[in-house]
């Protein structure tokens, strides 16, 4: 007879007949069955849309284009210079400047990207890491120009930087540095921005590299603990910072997996978090933002990626998500077109208000094969994790390169099981046809270094850079003695102090790390 196993390698029986007695409630811990007693009855989850490109000026097009068709949070994709600390005009920005993402480099830029768009009235959240207390703080910056209560804000900025080590690699500073700058911003926020979503601790990447199911949410939640362990150290508060705590997951192919996948995530959080001191049921739950898998996304027969980000949405809703982006088809060719991100957001419209699963609360719960599955799912993330505090934590096992082999070898395995077609991909490895026409691909203009590089001159002549240089002794010092950083960014960003200036300061204090 042959095997049937989960992506992850878990072996699914022919038959499930029998299950334990289902007794969690949604709403209640350990949330097994999701965070809200009424969950979609009472409010669906936000649609967003990730998106940013080339300038300002054209991302807050797109922006107002997503508003316009019904998204209800914008998600903020940054270029690489951006994301690891360097300005436009930098000589490591060349060839990248507006790429995979929007350039940002001043607090000006950050002005054009929300023109007309009112912070106070939306849910901004942000994918960055190493800098993202600059990016923050540009964004407090700007709230506080339109006019804004800072404390009504809300958003979330990704800021973790573990899965940068593990996975990903815009890393700019050591481990240490790196998680003190996350701790003033959890420090900086609880009193100054409480509604902000502090930190969103990402699986997303670490799927992306390559990672099963279960190491995602594993990989996930060790990072998770070793982030509340440092701000405990810090003196803060599990139960105030907890709150502010997201997650952020990939949603991928294998459909009962994956549900079963956030549903255990859950559950394992809500024990985890209780086991570091969380009493108050807020700071017990977890919240999760989810995309849809990039990995998964076929350059072959592009439009076979509609069916497949309606899978993995469908994964998403079922599975209890907060927050939602679907990926553009045609994203393994470019940047997605304005039809392509219509046709995402469409889909989870489609979910939202014809499908009929969020009309009651955890629509597979109680299913005798979803229910053994969550506990399977739960039981293989636990051994990771187990194996992960003996090595001392999350940091140790990265700087040992614990968690980039276990990710290089799942990758590896399951590559070679496409390539062998014993793991089917429609359109690549069987099903494939010999002549298809491309869908018409998104362009980026080349010269958009050149008028960022133009601004910058323009900004450094205007500002007072007597006054910045100030600012940025300052905030060195604050660097090198413990206090906390966010105020004097906040203040250098205000004086038109640019992102590579701040970053900088930065690398001079604390030095750049190297794997």
């Amino acid at each position: 007879m042959t095997k049937h196993t989960t992506d992850s390698g878990i072996e699914i029986k022919q038959t499930y007949t029998e299950a334990k007695p289902l007794k969690d409630v949604a709403g209640e811990f350990p949330f097994t069955r999701g965070i809200q007693p009424d969950m979609y009855r009472g409010k669906f989850w936000t649609m967003r849309q990730y998106a940013g490109f080339s300038t300002a000026e054209e991302s807050n097009k797109r922006y107002k284009y997503l508003l316009a068709n019904g998204t209800m949070g914008l998600s903020v994709a940054f270029d690489l210079p951006t994301q690891i600390g360097y300005d436009s005009d930098h000589m490591m920005s060349e060839g990248e400047v507006g790429k995979v993402g929007v350039a940002i480099d001043s607090l000006k830029d950050m002005e054009v990207l929300f023109d007309g768009i009112e912070l106070e009235k939306i849910t901004t959240s942000m994918t960055i890491n190493a800098t993202a207390s600059t990016l923050l703080s540009m964004y407090i910056a700007l709230a506080k120009k339109q006019g804004a209560d800072i404390s009504k804000i809300s958003g979330t900025i990704q800021n973790d930087i573990l899965k940068e080590y593990a996975a990903r690699g815009t890393y700019i500073y050591p481990p240490k540095p790196s998680m003190r700058i996350i701790t003033d911003i959890f420090e900086y926020c609880a009193k100054d921005v409480p509604k902000w979503n502090t930190i969103s601790i990402s699986g997303y990447h670490i799927r992306e590299a390559g990672s099963t199911a279960v190491q995602e949410i594993a990989f996930t939640l060790s990072n998770a603990k070793a982030y509340a362990q440092a701000a405990i150290a810090k003196g803060l508060d599990i139960n105030v910072f907890g709150q502010r705590l997201s997650f952020f997951f990939n949603a991928h192919n294998n459909f009962f997996e994956e549900i079963a996948k956030f549903r255990a995530a859950r559950r394992m959080w809500a024990r985890m978090s209780k086991e570091l001191g969380a009493t108050n049921p807020k700071a017990q739950m977890l919240r999760f933002h989810t995309q849809t898998g990039g990995s998964t996304l076929q350059a072959q027969q592009a439009d076979n990626n509609i069916p497949r980000v309606t899978l993995q949405a469908l994964a998403a809703v079922m599975g209890g998500t907060q927050s939602l982006h679907t990926n553009g088809f045609d994203e393994a060719l470019s940047l997605p077109t304005e039809n392509a991100a219509r046709i995402a957001l469409r889909t989870q419209q489609i979910i939202a208000f014809e499908s009929g699963v969020v009309d009651t609360v955890d629509p597979m719960g109680g299913s005798y094969f979803v229910e053994a599955l969550t506990d399977e799912v739960e039981a293989a993330a636990w051994k990771y994790i187990e194996q992960i505090d003996a090595m001392g934590g999350a940091v140790n096992a990265i700087e040992q390169g614990y968690m980039q082999k276990e990710i290089a070898d799942a990758s590896y395995k399951y590559q070679t099981a496409i390539e062998s077609t014993e793991k089917v991909i429609v359109g690549v490895n069987k099903f494939t046809i010999k002549e298809e026409v491309a869908p018409p691909a998104f362009k980026i203009n080349d010269s958009i270094r050149t008028v960022q590089t133009d601004k910058l001159n323009q900004l450094k002549n205007e500002r007072d850079n007597n006054k910045v240089n100030t600012l940025l002794a300052e905030l060195e010092q604050h660097a090198k003695d413990g206090t906390n950083v966010m105020p004097k960014i906040i203040e250098g960003v205000e004086a038109f102090a640019t992102l590579g200036e701040v970053a900088d300061v930065f690398r001079k204090t604390f030095g750049e790390y190297r794997a």
